[in-house]
């Protein structure tokens, strides 16, 4: 059960307009409230039908909007929504917005794109779910662009928001030109029970680079390709699920070129929109690999590399977000030169979320994921950017 609070101007009501104020306890998509002498009804895409009142539910009360005989020119009336899916479970409250398989799906095809390309990964995955168990949730995951022609954060965020995401705080990483927003998910319907895409819904993170400020042969090189991609920018979602560039190939020497400049640049160059990393939630993990200096022995232990840059274990300045991440894959890329030469992909990552210190005496089993250290921090993040880089692809190899 839902309800739905409403605030109505009587005078507008009377002379039978919409009304200008109208507000919900909580957001009401697409909402429309039509008054007139004897009725008024509310039609929105959350109910199946328009629900429609007639005059004479008010009899008993008075008709408020009317009849009343209060001197107050605004009045308040609520809705009370219950909706049942065919399996008979109640709907919980949600801030989701649209079909929520649908969502997980596309998120599905990410993860999926993202397990096939980064062999690293994909073991990783695997090898803490035969040690720990098949429940694994999702942090973040995390996207790269470029701020220019359109093709920046917004590009990719519009999916996410238009599905209830909430953009949060800004984060800048002035050496290396870069800005990123992360965002919030929404409530689901569901327990969330589930592991990976199918479990709690990941936060997103989503940097850009600051082309504007790199040097006037960069930007060239890199305004070519977005506008090659054009409306390229309006499917980042979709080239992200089915791995393409939204452009053509570049050639080498382009690639080489950027890279001596922003190893990022270079970076989404070649990998455009594709998932950049996934994060997994360790805390959330159900043996001793919930601890994050655990896991990160254990992955050692197995034979991985992690991100040395600024020590294996990144700690926020608070200390309570605790970050670490492998050395990104390589892939062999065939530039439109003809050239074939390996670049570098995507990694994965591990966060310990600590819990606040207003909750440290909450016993462990009551502690929800809203009792944690939440959003990121700009010295960790710059530190597990360096996981594509030159300098950490070369440590791996050696």
């Amino acid at each position: 059960n839902t309800k739905y609070s409403f605030s109505v101007d009587k005078a507008q009501l009377r002379n039978n307009k919409q009304p200008k104020k109208m507000s919900s306890m909580i957001k009401l998509p697409s909402c429309m409230l039509s008054v007139n002498s004897s009725s008024f009804s509310i039609k929105s895409s959350i109910f199946p039908k328009s629900i429609s009142f007639s005059s004479s539910h008010f009899n008993n009360f008075k008709n408020p909007f009317l009849n009343s005989k209060t001197p107050m020119e605004n009045q308040s009336f609520s809705v009370l929504s219950a909706s049942k899916p065919q399996n008979g479970a109640v709907i919980q409250d949600s801030s989701f917005q649209g079909s929520e398989s649908f969502f997980r799906s596309v998120l599905g095809n990410m993860e999926a794109i993202y397990l096939n390309k980064n062999p690293t990964a994909k073991a990783i995955l695997e090898l803490i779910r035969s040690a720990d168990g098949d429940q694994i949730c999702y942090d973040h995951f995390a996207f790269r662009t470029f701020g220019v022609n359109g093709h920046g954060i917004d590009s990719m965020s519009k999916f996410f928001l238009d599905f209830g995401y909430e953009r949060r705080e800004e984060l800048r990483f002035p050496a290396k030109k870069l800005k990123a927003f992360w965002f919030s998910p929404p409530k689901v319907s569901t327990s969330s029970r589930g592991s990976g895409v199918h479990g709690p819904l990941p936060r997103i993170f989503i940097s850009e680079l600051l082309v504007d400020q790199l040097s006037p042969e960069a930007q060239e090189i890199i305004k070519k390709y977005t506008n090659i991609s054009h409306c390229g920018k309006e499917y980042a979602a979709l080239a992200s699920a089915f791995g393409i560039l939204t452009w053509e190939k570049p050639s080498y020497s382009e690639f080489q070129l950027l890279a001596r400049e922003s190893e990022y640049a270079a970076w989404t160059l070649v990998n455009g929109y594709a998932l950049n990393h996934v994060t997994i939630s360790t805390h959330r993990l159900a043996s001793h690999l919930r601890s994050i200096g655990n896991l990160n022995q254990f992955i050692e232990e197995n034979g991985f590399n992690l991100n040395s840059e600024g020590g294996i274990l990144k700690v926020s300045p608070d200390g309570l977000l605790l970050q670490s991440s492998t050395v990104a894959d390589s892939t062999y890329f065939e530039f439109s030169d003809g050239i074939t030469e390996a670049v570098p992909c995507s990694y994965i990552e591990f966060a310990e979320r600590l819990v606040l210190p207003q909750y440290k005496d909450l016993p462990a089993e009551k502690v929800e994921e809203f009792h944690r250290r939440d959003g990121f921090e700009v010295g960790n993040a710059d530190k597990i950017f360096e996981s594509t880089s030159k300098d950490q692809l070369t440590r791996r190899a050696a």
